[in-house]
């Protein structure tokens, strides 16, 4: 293939080392922005031949190719390929092998570097968009588990121990609220990309009568242009927020994935992984493993990581653009790719799996469970002051320790004898009453979560 001249070149009397190529080449990485690059480029040129910057057939010829650039690229006819340095040299050159010499106006009164910020804030919008879809997907998945599972009662666990017990439903809503959090943020993140570098320059503007507002207002950044130049190429606070948004994102999978291998394992058995979302081992015939929520907590600290990666970068630059920020893009894109991914996959594995009834009343039955309501029977029924109560059924519970005993176990007349306090408990030693017993805004009592449930429908389904 012949050796295209970078759009740099003039200043030089050779070409880089393969090297130095190895390192700086990122069209591999970057030419995923095509789209977005262009449609930038559109507008510039429009602009460009309205203010008679460049002749205003130029720019009809410029607008008219890219338009059919961008909708090859689109349907697949048009691959953006070769030995071109990064994205905007492959376009600018096959943009000028189709038009001629008009294609070498458009780089007129920009720079690279205000060239490629607002192409990656273009696409960063559009990706958030797609988030809050599969965000959404993944949330409908909990929700509509928790509707068919609203009777169900399962221990609520604090430092991975049995504590009190629980609607399912609620449980499963928990993570529902924690992608609420980030279903919000990626509707609302175009506030974070809503100003357009474009026209800033290499760093300090443009000797020319640009019309910046025109540009802004024909790529939708509703804030305008920029208002510094030297901020506007410099700035990666953007790309900063997003991912720390998909790392946040990242971390609420990883969070419910922990649950699914908790949930599908033996000593739970509450959750029967689909066939479909499982796998088996290649040497134990028995298993059932819940791959693809371990892959989703695996791959979180590879998102984590990426935002990190580029903070790290960022801290130590200078005003204004400098090369270090083209590791912007892979760190970015990779984060995208990996959440979209495991929110497709905890979608298919929260939608296609079974809860077990039988194992939630078998997993109530072990931990005192209702250790805390004889401590409410006594405050609220014998008026003895919590922390007495709190050393009272203290005790109670080690007594049964000793014994081999669990709380539901014994009835209140077991209880009577080991403290006559505890005479008349008989109704508070029952798991739906103890639920319902929560019954205020955010509390676990069914009237409650059916009043959540109904919420979520109303807000997913519009």
């Amino acid at each position: 293939m012949k050796k295209r001249k970078a759009v740099w070149g003039g200043r030089f009397k050779g070409g880089p080392t393969a090297s130095l190529r190895a390192i700086g080449d990122s069209l591999h990485i970057d030419k995923r922005l095509a789209p977005f690059d262009i449609q930038a480029s559109i507008a510039h040129a429009r602009m460009l031949g309205k203010q008679r910057i460049i002749p205003k057939k130029d720019s009809a010829a410029i607008v008219r190719e890219l338009t059919r650039m961008k909708a090859q690229i689109e349907s697949g006819k048009l691959v953006v390929e070769g030995d071109d340095e990064d994205v905007h040299s492959w376009i600018e050159r096959t943009l000028t092998e189709r038009i001629g010499d008009a294609g070498k106006r458009v780089h007129t009164a920009r720079s690279r570097n205000d060239q490629v910020a607002t192409a990656f804030k273009l696409f960063v919008g559009d990706a958030a968009t797609t988030l809050m879809w599969r965000v959404s997907d993944l949330t409908s998945a909990l929700v509509m588990q928790a509707d068919s599972t609203v009777d169900v009662i399962v221990p609520a666990y604090t430092h991975l121990q049995r504590g009190q017990p629980v609607l399912l439903a609620h449980h499963l809503l928990a993570h529902a609220e924690s992608f609420g959090d980030d279903y919000g943020w990626f509707t609302t993140a175009t506030v974070y990309f809503e100003d357009c570098p474009l026209g800033s320059g290499a760093a300090t503007g443009v000797p020319y009568r640009i019309d910046r507002r025109a540009v802004a207002r024909e790529l939708e950044f509703q804030m305008g242009p920029t208002e510094n130049s030297m901020y506007s190429v410099a700035n990666r606070d953007f790309a900063a927020e997003f991912l720390f948004h998909l790392a946040m994102t990242a971390v609420h999978l990883s969070r419910l994935a922990e649950d699914v291998c908790l949930w599908s394992s033996s000593e739970f058995g509450l959750l029967e992984l689909g066939d479909s979302v499982s796998t088996g081992s290649s040497i134990m015939p028995q298993k059932r493993n819940p791959d693809g929520a371990e892959l989703t907590r695996g791959k979180t600290g590879r998102v984590i990581g990426h935002l990190v990666g580029l903070l790290t970068t960022l801290k130590g630059l200078p005003m204004t653009y400098n090369r270090d920020l083209q590791e912007d893009k892979e760190a970015v894109f990779d984060a995208y790719d990996t959440v979209v991914m495991c929110l497709r996959v905890m979608t298919d594995t929260i939608a296609q799996s079974r809860f077990r009834p039988e194992a939630a009343e078998r997993l109530l039955r072990k931990g005192h469970l209702l250790a805390t309501e004889l401590a409410d029977f006594l405050v609220t029924e014998k008026r003895v002051a919590f922390r007495d109560a709190h050393e009272i059924v203290g005790k109670l519970v080690r007594t049964l320790d000793e014994a081999g005993k669990d709380l539901s176990d014994v009835d209140e007349k077991w209880l009577a004898k080991f403290d006559p306090r505890f005479k008349g408990c008989a109704r508070w030693l029952d798991f739906r009453r103890a639920v319902d017993r929560r019954d205020h805004v955010g509390g676990t009592a069914t009237r409650q979560v059916k009043k959540q449930l109904a919420a979520w429908k109303h807000r997913l389904s519009t």
